[in-house]
């Protein structure tokens, strides 16, 4: 009788088994929850107060990945060292690329955003925060859809709801920013200090102005530039990442006598995160 009652158990533990997978950033963990809602268990590599440009897992996290049936990879810079390490470790574990059909653009060249570096022959490095224009993550959540179904397809149905739910939820993110933002013309202008709002940029036909680039500070005759520049558009916020120090952002600030606005792009709260920065450049907030 004993044999038959832990038989029953393991069975039905495969049965309901979850999917154990891995993201590496907050976002990716609202979208994939979304989709996935209790049939998937969901691990973070780079949590609150981190960076995905240097980060480094931990012990912990590494034990994740070893259980991982999915890790889906969003193109952010630690991937670059890791992902080849992860699967190493765990080589039945499926890498999904979400940012696969996504067209990158390059990261800011210079201090007057989108000016090409002419005489420069180094590469331009993409933007990888894909994830801050809804329509990429549109793409994004087919892929999770995909690979969810792939992997437990007698779930299909279920997936099939949550995806579709969650496309409806982006959708109105997206209404909800070009209304916010209607009474902007094209190409206003919004400073951030460190360049990773760009695709939000491009959805809404926005530029902006990074006072941050390849994690430097601008020399002290770019900074008289900038305010400059600042003073003409009318800029009424600098945005800051608190992942990041804010000292030269509250300098220009000061003397611009205007709002310093931390908002990170690693916000899990990815719809009400980009609404809050629609607000603040359409002066609503």
């Amino acid at each position: 009788m004993k044999k038959i009652i832990l038989l029953s158990l393991l069975f039905n533990t495969l049965i309901f088994a979850n999917i154990n997978t891995v993201v590496s950033i907050l976002p990716e963990k609202t979208f994939v929850e979304a989709i996935g809602g209790e049939k998937v268990n969901i691990s973070v590599m780079v949590l609150p107060g981190n960076s995905p440009h240097t980060y480094e897992p931990k012990p912990s996290q590494m034990k994740k990945v070893a259980q991982a049936d999915l890790y889906f990879a969003i193109g952010v810079e630690f991937e670059n060292i890791w992902l080849h390490k992860f699967k190493d470790l765990n080589k039945k574990m499926e890498i999904v690329d979400l940012s696969t059909g996504i067209k990158k653009l390059p990261m800011a060249a210079d201090h007057h955003e989108q000016k090409p570096a002419i005489h420069s022959k180094e590469p331009k490095e993409d933007d990888p925060h894909i994830w801050t224009s809804p329509q990429n993550v549109k793409i994004m959540a087919e892929h999770i859809y995909e690979a969810l179904v792939k992997a437990d397809p007698d779930n299909e149905s279920y997936y099939t709801q949550h995806y579709k739910t969650f496309l409806s939820l982006v959708e109105e993110t997206d209404r909800k920013i070009k209304n916010i933002l209607s009474a902007k013309p094209k190409g206003t202008k919004f400073m951030v200090f460190h360049p990773s709002w760009g695709y939000f940029a491009k959805a809404y036909g926005l530029v902006q102005l990074p006072v941050e680039i390849e994690g430097k500070s601008p020399k002290p005759k770019e900074l008289i530039e900038l305010i400059k520049e600042a003073k003409k558009e009318h800029i009424s916020a600098i945005f800051t990442q608190p992942e990041f120090s804010d000292a030269m952002a509250k300098v220009m600030a000061n003397e611009l006598h205007i709002k310093v606005i931390k908002v990170s792009p690693l916000a899990e709260d990815w719809s009400g995160n980009l609404i809050k920065i629609a607000q603040a450049i359409a002066g609503k907030e």
